[in-house]
């Protein structure tokens, strides 16, 4: 019998380099090159790519490699999370936050290096009421963005011009959301435009907003804000562009490692690394440190 390959392979066929017909070839050519046997799968969505995953996760491959964008990244990590496996990551979506916050090349054969170079890092996760994150998780607006933005691609927009259209209209809805946040023994119950869970703590302001100095932290970030018109809700982002957002009155930051949201609806739309699900409230979000196994450049860190 033959042996098991070292490193499983998951492409995720609608992300960026995986929609080319010889992706399954090439990469398995490229860790060849590097003397590594890669067993690579073809994904053709996200459910495709959960199964895969889980697979991967009871196999005897050492590393899983995630070849796709964050919602990628995130179902891979999600399946082999609190084990010995370690996550590669070959990135192909469009903003490929996870990777560029650890430093992970974005060209294709630079990354190929540091799968198999084999230099591990460990990573914190997010987790709410079970489903894990490795960026962010969030309520109220942006949730629905996500899913309005799906709508128009499945009409056959591009994925950007969707993302404005989605925000316009949600922006024109403006809904609110009503929650109660519980973290370090303090309540806040507050209506809000959005609830932002970072793992980790984000870069809010100027040219690095929405970066990560670090993973490893062991701590959630979480920013949300007091009702506002839209007009203050376009303030805020001008501000978050400009600098100054944590000064605004109505601009609510802290970190924390455990917190709970609870809402009037029973039901909340929740958005994990771009994906929207639905969950029962109460919310139980909480940082799992060092759960996640990565591999990055070697020398490097999850700082």
């Amino acid at each position: 019998m033959p042996a098991q390959p070292a490193i499983e392979v998951i492409v995720n066929a609608g992300a960026g380099a995986g929609r080319r017909a010889d992706v399954q070839q090439r990469i398995a050519d490229a860790f060849r090159a590097k003397g590594a046997e890669a067993r690579v799968s073809l994904a053709g969505d996200g459910a495709a790519v959960l199964t895969l995953a889980a697979r991967a996760a009871r196999g005897d491959a050492g590393c899983v490699v995630a070849a796709g964008g964050d919602g990628t990244i995130s179902a891979v990590a999600s399946a082999i999370v609190g084990t010995d496996k370690a996550l590669g990551v070959l990135p192909s979506g469009t903003m490929n936050h996870f990777a560029k916050d650890l430093k992970i090349p974005l060209d294709f054969a630079a990354a190929i290096e540091t799968i198999t170079a084999g230099h591990a890092s460990r990573v914190d996760v997010g987790e709410v009421n079970g489903r894990i994150f490795v960026n962010n998780s969030g309520l109220g607006l942006y949730p629905r963005i996500v899913r309005e933005r799906d709508r128009q691609q499945r009409l056959g927009w591009g994925k950007w011009p969707a993302y404005v259209w989605a925000a316009l209209a949600m922006l024109r809805r403006y809904p609110l959301l009503e929650a109660r946040l519980s973290a370090g023994g303090a309540d806040l119950a507050l209506l809000t435009p959005f609830v932002f869970v970072g793992n980790n703590e984000y870069h809010m302001e100027q040219l690095d907003a929405g970066s990560r100095a670090c993973l490893d932290k062991g701590e959630l970030s979480v920013y949300t804000a007091r009702a506002t018109g839209r007009l203050g809700l376009v303030r805020l982002a001008l501000r978050a562009l400009l600098g100054g957002l944590r000064q605004e009155r109505d601009f609510l930051a802290f970190t924390t490692v455990d917190m709970r949201v609870g809402a009037e609806r029973r039901q909340l739309r929740v958005a994990l690394d771009g994906e929207v699900v639905v969950m029962q409230a109460p919310l139980h979000y909480r940082v799992r440190p060092g759960a996640l196994r990565v591999l990055t450049p070697a020398g490097g860190s999850a700082r």
